[in-house]
């Protein structure tokens, strides 16, 4: 396989997650099976090796263990959502996620995949070497999240009056508060009611428990250097005053459920779903 060249910069850190989802599908007990992900990791740095005892610090550790673990819970979130009627499926900033390839979606399904023209680029290069062929109709799009990606969502065959299913997967972290409000700010006005919303919320900080506080991984380090906070309250809230019905989920919990051992993630970080409601209106 030839090597690609990926940005650097939040579209680098997707390298980062596919390298996790890679180790995790060679697990005789894995939790997913992503069959691309070691693909994109040698395009753009070589192949795949799994470290040894002492190879890997804590925290880089418990990176890779969360990863697996949102990887898992929002595969369910999605194929739920599906199950329960909604064919339109949304990942803003998508970046190397093989959803669309490796899930077993309902006919008529359609995922939009949105990002930057250079990951996307990368992205379609590996998966056309390797000749994959979705199992969901499959639109990717190119568009920055801070211009005007709603019309260009809308423009290739969206439809807001439609239920839909929207990931947010590992991107709040990068943002502003105030950025953060206005992308779920979008999300809403576009999400017809029924429609479902998933994504992540934690600290700005990689303490997954007490043994691992101080200071980061070396390997972490370029990565948290990015982080700008994501939102800055409680999402369940802000979301229930924005008309979703949001639920919180224990990360640690998730885990426990898919027979992981109970030390294998801290509840420092949440998972949230919501679901849209109907808007209210006065008589």
């Amino acid at each position: 396989m030839s090597t690609h060249a990926i940005p650097e910069g939040v579209g680098r850190t997707a390298i980062g997650v596919a390298r996790a989802r890679a180790v995790e599908s060679r697990r005789p007990d894995r939790l997913f099976d992503d069959p691309y992900a070691a693909a994109f990791v040698t395009a753009a740095d070589g192949e795949v090796r799994e470290r040894g005892p002492g190879e890997v610090s804590p925290g880089l550790i418990a990176m890779a263990r969360h990863l697996v673990v949102r990887t898992r819970f929002f595969d369910d979130f999605l194929l739920a959502a599906a199950a329960d009627g909604c064919r339109q499926v949304v990942i803003p900033a998508a970046g190397l996620d093989t959803r669309a390839y490796r899930l077993n979606w309902p006919a008529g399904l359609v995922c939009y995949e949105i990002d930057l023209p250079e990951v996307l680029a990368f992205k379609e290069r590996v998966l056309a070497e390797r000749a994959a062929e979705p199992v969901a109709r499959r639109v990717a799009l190119v568009a920055d999240l801070r211009e005007d990606w709603p019309a260009v969502l809308t423009g290739a065959g969206f439809d807001p009056a439609e239920r839909s299913a929207w990931l947010i997967e590992g991107l709040l972290i990068y943002l502003e508060s105030a950025e953060v409000a206005r992308l779920l700010g979008q999300v809403g006005e576009l999400a017809a009611p029924g429609s479902r919303l998933a994504l992540t919320h934690g600290s700005g900080r990689w303490e997954e428990s007490p043994r691992d506080r101080g200071e980061p991984a070396p390997e972490l380090a370029p990565v948290m250097k990015l982080w700008k906070g994501g939102l800055a309250e409680d999402p369940v809230p802000w979301l229930g005053r924005r008309g979703w019905r949001a639920v919180r989920h224990d990360r640690a919990e998730a885990a426990v459920s898919y027979g992981r051992p109970v030390d294998y993630v801290s509840s420092q970080r949440i998972f949230v779903t919501a679901e849209r409601l109907p808007a209210v209106t006065s008589n």
